[in-house]
């Protein structure tokens, strides 16, 4: 009887406008098969009007384990979720807010997160907290808070977080960060002002493209996660966008030139001590490059996108040869006049392996298992699409993934790369609001590789 009553209580809290970390609501799982391919489909999420989001598609968003889904979610206004992929049971992970991106461990059952000092944790001082504030660090033991809400005996978020230490505010005022492939420290965006101080090589890059974005200065920074240590990685002449740190190859942070569209050079790469700067591959005025995701210790997958029209605009002269660009301030990029599709770059050698273009389309949001064998993709029609490495077979897995006109399917592949989270609004209401959707490998391409 008193367990009943502690699940009862925990629903009941769950409806409160903020809800203690390890509240469990109910499950919403649903598992359909695609009615365009009869691939298998386990919506984790379900309902409409909770704000539900994956993360992005540069991390990690399975727990250690493999048994759980991090998830961005408005259930709970500003707060993080955990699905169980078996059960279906949702846990709220955070209380009193987090900033940018969520930083799910894969050697511990922690998760990191970012948050200002001033929404920092009652009681607890962190290493290096001062008066003018600052961006805090954030470690939540998962394993600890799964367990004490299962046995409905929840205990304070002090008994689950560990501050790591606060970032001064000079350093970083937005929270967008990356695990290291130690799990020993994080990467951060460096703000603006901050990167003056230090020597930049190169002039600093004034805005590109019509959407007034990518001016410089920019960069990178680091906290050790035992001292609370933060510290300079690297100053570069651009603004930093998406970072993500190699999880096969400590010591290693990529991160790309934002402009909201094509970038004249979109991916860098930098070691944690400053050193091996450079961009990771060199493109050309043609190339629209997007979506970098890290996929094994020496491989990044890229969209290359071909969305614009060919010969619509100013006839120019190249090479002695006529050709056209597309006319507007994003110059000729983009168009599949040039090669186009998803791409894998070796980091080490920098050789480029163009893996296969969706037919009649583009890939836009890019992804690829760590063993080799697969690439995946969504589409501007929002159909997810694997394309096998070995033979550049295409083989679309799922369609009809209705998302808004601002956030789009973002495949990633779970680390033993037999299924591809995605989010969609297929089952939603109103034909909007997102869902988390787990998509399952067909055993058939999977049989292809079997040990």
């Amino acid at each position: 009887m008193r367990k009943v009553l502690t699940m009862g209580m925990l629903m009941l809290w769950a409806a409160t406008a903020e809800a203690q970390m390890g509240t469990r609501f109910p499950s919403e799982r649903k598992v359909i098969n695609d009615p365009k391919t009869g691939v298998e489909l386990v919506f984790l999420t379900s309902k409409s009007g909770t704000g539900d989001s994956k993360i992005y598609q540069t991390h990690n968003q399975w727990t250690a384990d493999g048994r759980w889904v991090i998830f961005r979610s408005d259930r709970v206004k500003g707060e993080a979720m955990a699905v169980n992929e078996d059960t279906g049971d949702i846990v709220q992970v955070t209380e009193g807010g987090y900033t940018g991106m969520l930083c799910v461990a894969r050697k511990s059952m922690n998760l990191y997160i970012m948050r200002h000092a001033a929404q920092g944790s009652e009681g607890a001082k962190p290493r290096g907290r001062e008066d003018t504030g600052g961006m805090e660090v954030v470690e939540i033991n998962l394993e600890k808070l799964f367990a004490d809400s299962q046995a409905g005996r929840l205990k304070k978020k002090q008994a689950y977080e560990r501050i790591c230490g606060v970032i001064p505010a000079e350093m970083c005022s937005e929270g967008d960060m990356a695990l290291d492939g130690s799990e020993e420290f994080v990467y951060f965006r460096l703000d603006k002002e901050y990167a003056r101080k230090y020597p930049i090589a190169e002039q600093i890059a004034p805005n590109f493209g019509p959407r007034n974005m990518g001016a410089g200065p920019g960069g990178i920074g680091k906290m050790d996660l035992t001292t609370g240590k933060a510290e300079m990685v690297c100053a570069v002449h651009f603004k930093v966008g998406h970072i993500q740190g190699n999880p096969w190859k400590p010591g290693e942070v990529i991160f790309c030139w934002e402009t909201g569209g094509k970038a004249p050079q979109r991916t860098w790469i930098c070691n944690a001590d400053g050193t091996g700067l450079r961009p990771i591959y060199r493109e050309t005025e043609h190339d629209w490059v997007t979506h970098e995701a890290v996929i094994s210790a020496d491989e990044l997958v890229i969209a290359i996108i071909g969305h614009r029209p060919i010969n619509q605009g100013e006839k120019k002269e190249i090479a002695g040869l006529e050709s056209f660009a597309t006319s507007n301030d994003w110059g000729p990029s983009g168009t599949k006049e040039y090669a186009t599709g998803i791409a894998v770059v070796n980091m080490r050698t920098r050789e480029l392996t163009m893996e296969g273009q969706v037919p009649g389309d583009n890939f836009w949001h890019v992804a690829g298992s760590s063993d080799g064998h697969w690439v995946a993709g969504d589409d501007f029609a929002r159909e997810l699409w694997v394309i096998d490495r070995h033979t550049g077979e295409r083989t679309l897995l799922t369609a009809g993934h209705k998302t808004t006109a601002r956030d789009h399917v973002h495949p990633t592949f779970k680390p033993d790369g037999t299924e591809i989270e995605i989010q969609s609004a297929m089952l939603s209401d109103d034909g909007r609001s997102m869902n988390i959707c787990i998509v399952r490998m067909p055993q058939q391409l999977l049989n292809r590789y079997k040990r």
